[in-house]
């Protein structure tokens, strides 16, 4: 384990950087994967009005979110692992598990976040304040469900997706079949990528007693990752298909279908850096599913 740094022997550079990485700005993989489902929705919840583009202050208000709300959820998850992340060769270096930034920072800059997400809500209509709950509770839920559970994906999958209603919310629009098609849609996805995600550190996670689907699945990894994507790919089809969308949106599924398949032949040695590289491919398959979708709506 990594000796700990004490707060205050840093410099003011050391110290600002220790909190982007907190927050992970300087890896925006998770921004990506976060976004590009809210997008999918912000665009779809329109065509159930014959809005085919959103408003430019949806767009902002949801990316912004977007950005906060992962933010927050990193600090959150930081937390809540700061006495396990020495013990794992990928994290040990993280500002909480090293002492660059104390607990009390670190929950300081939790609320902050949380806040500033809150007051995006105020150019919302009422109604998405109390759906905004929910990802709060989610996101907070998640971080410490590795401690209760071996599914403590499904639980990240739920708050990845819960920008989806909010987003139909926010465009007059009740929850109906099609956005809870692409919220359970979305959640395969996220438990699916999170699955290789969590298979890099899967020797390091059960010498540190964290839970993960990668410990449960153990040699069905793959097989149960091929299934979730199976059924992602299947639930959009069938969005696509109740919106009436052109052929462009499916093509973005097929290249999905591609990518994945690409994902299953680069783990099937189930090395760290390759399941890793797997589930960094993912950006791939949200950028294609929502070109996919704007195509077709133009």
């Amino acid at each position: 384990m990594s000796s700990p740094v004490h707060t205050q022997s840093i410099t003011w550079q050391e110290r600002l950087f220790a909190y982007v990485q907190l927050t992970r700005l300087d890896r925006p993989v998770g921004i990506e994967l976060l976004l590009w489902p809210t997008l999918w929705a912000v665009w779809l919840a329109g065509t159930k009005t014959f809005v085919l583009h959103p408003s430019w202050l949806i767009l902002l208000v949801f990316s912004l979110g977007v950005v906060l709300m992962r933010s927050a959820g990193c600090v959150i998850n930081d937390f809540a692992d700061r006495h396990v992340d020495g013990k794992v060769e990928r994290t040990k270096n993280r500002p909480l598990a090293s002492g660059k930034v104390s607990s009390k920072s670190a929950l300081i800059l939790f609320a902050v976040l949380i806040a500033l997400s809150a007051s995006l809500l105020l150019f919302l209509p009422l109604e998405t304040l109390y759906w905004a709950f929910g990802a709060v509770f989610l996101a907070t839920l998640y971080p410490f469900m590795k401690r209760w559970t071996y599914l403590p994906q499904f639980v990240l999958g739920a708050a990845f997706s819960w920008a989806i209603p909010m987003a139909f919310v926010a465009q007059g629009q009740t929850p109906d079949l099609v956005c809870w098609l692409l919220y359970i849609a979305n959640l395969c996805w996220t438990v699916a990528y999170d699955t290789q995600y969590a298979m890099t550190d899967r020797e390091d996670d059960l010498k540190a007693g964290i839970k993960s689907t990668a410990i449960l699945f153990a040699n069905n990894d793959l097989l149960i990752i091929g299934f979730l994507q199976l059924l992602f790919l299947t639930l959009m089809a069938i969005v696509f298909y109740l919106l009436n969308l052109s052929i462009p949106a499916y093509i973005g599924l097929v290249i999905a279908f591609i990518l994945f398949g690409l994902q299953y032949l680069q783990t099937r040695d189930r090395l760290p850096a390759h399941t890793f590289k797997a589930f960094l491919n993912n950006c791939w398959v949200g950028r294609a599913v929502w070109l996919g979708v704007v195509v077709a709506l133009f």
